[in-house]
């Protein structure tokens, strides 16, 4: 099962299922994977994978993710991709990563397109 769920620019995830329960652990039993693309300062993208996109996102914006971004803040969730396993996230962030910037920006544009229609 592949998902994708686009994230507005300053919006958290629109997918309820994303966020943690009241007691503090995740939603579902199992460890949910996601890969994803930032928008960094001067237009630069990061694409990583993570467990929790709202705590991964806080990270980046705090500075504290990865060196990459911190040197190019303010950062932006433009995709997010929620995959079935760990191994199958980590092998689309590869596959996202090996992308030239403009395939990644119509990847993006496409996720966005998609988010607008279905807001109607």
């Amino acid at each position: 099962m592949r998902k994708t769920i686009f994230v507005g620019v300053d919006d958290g995830p629109r997918d309820s299922r994303l966020g943690k329960s009241s007691r503090g652990r995740e939603s579902s039993a199992r460890a949910r994977s996601f890969v994803y693309v930032l928008r960094c300062a001067h237009a630069s993208l990061y694409t990583g994978y993570t467990t929790d996109p709202r705590r991964r996102l806080a990270e980046h914006r705090s500075g504290s993710a990865s060196k990459y971004t911190r040197s190019r803040l303010p950062v932006r969730l433009v995709y997010l991709e929620e995959l079935r396993s760990r191994s199958e996230a980590l092998r689309r962030e590869i596959q996202i990563k090996k992308m030239k910037k403009e395939e990644k920006l119509l990847l993006c544009r496409a996720y966005s397109d998609r988010e607008k229609l279905g807001s109607r």
